[in-house]
Parts: structure tokens; sequence; C-alpha cells
């Protein structure tokens, strides 16, 4: 399955990896020295005393070049098994850090209207957050810990937020 981009591109497929497998796309193809950093840290074990192998579907496709979020979050969109996609954006290559662009694919925009509006009214007003930028070697707890509901794609932007470069760690 192929899906077009909003310029009509034509965007490969994405869905058929493991769920256990962290997602990341390759949307910048301008400096190869930088992609290939942020892959050998994407490949290091993770966990205490790097207990975990690392588990990491790569696409490094110049058919992503230039793909927005919104791009990518129509992509992946009917991957049900698929919580958050990370993406090597410009900014990660810029960044220091290497950070990665974490999005969530959970959209609560089911359009039910159920809500009472006084009622949760902060929530309206408030509504989850669609993104945050996390080093490399966090996407791992952050991917493993969305897919089993351990804590929700918020807590690990909230997170990200209290740093002073907005980046989130690994804890």
């Amino acid at each position: 399955m192929t899906m077009p981009d909003r310029g009509g591109r034509v965007l490969p497929e994405s869905t058929g990896h493991d769920p256990f497998d962290a997602l990341v796309i390759r949307t910048d193809f301008g400096d190869d020295a930088s992609w290939h950093a942020v892959v050998e840290e994407l490949l290091r074990p993770w966990g205490p005393d790097g207990a975990f192998p690392p588990r990491v579907r790569l696409i490094d496709a110049p058919a992503w070049s230039g793909a927005t979020a919104d791009d990518v979050l129509a992509a992946v969109g009917e991957d049900d098994d698929l919580g958050v996609v990370f993406l090597a954006d410009r900014a990660t290559r810029d960044s220091p850090a290497r950070a990665l662009l974490a999005l969530t694919t959970i959209r609560d925009d089911d359009g039910d209207g159920d809500l009472d509006p006084v009622y949760y009214q902060d929530l309206i007003d408030a509504p989850e957050p669609r993104e945050f930028r996390a080093a490399p070697a966090a996407i791992h707890g952050i991917h493993v810990n969305v897919a089993l509901g351990n804590l929700d794609f918020a807590e690990f932007a909230a997170a990200a937020a209290k740093e002073p470069d907005r980046v989130l760690r690994p804890f």
C-alpha cells in the first residue's frame, strides 16, 4: 500500500512492521553522516545496563524526503498497532542531541460529541500534545511504554517540556 502526501507524491508503505519495533522514518536527506550517527545510537542496546536489544524499523527511502508530520501521520494512520512514530527530520540533523520528532498516532477525533462541555472544559481547552523531541536513546522506552499502555504519550511530552532544551532523554 502506498499513500499520497498532500503534495501528490506517493509515500512508500510503512505498515507491516513488528508492533514491538519502534518505527523511525527519515524525512531529511541533507546529511548522511548525521543520519548514520542517529542510526548508530538507535541500534545500541537500551534499558538498565543495556539489558534490552534494540527493536527498531528504519525507513530510509528518498520518497519520504520532505514529508511533513501530517504526511507521515496520514501514511501510518491505518496501522492500529502503532501508537507513536519517530521522524528524523531537518531539526534532527541540526540538533546537538540528534533529537527525533515523536508523533502520536492516537487521535481522539472520533467526533462523537459525547463530552459535556461544562464538565470537560479543561480537556477541551488543553488538547493532548501531538509531538515532542526525543534523543535516539530514549525512543525504545517511549515506544514500548506507549505500546504496552504503561505510560501515555502526554506523559512523555510533559517530561520533554520540562527539559531545558525540550528534548526527552532516557530515564
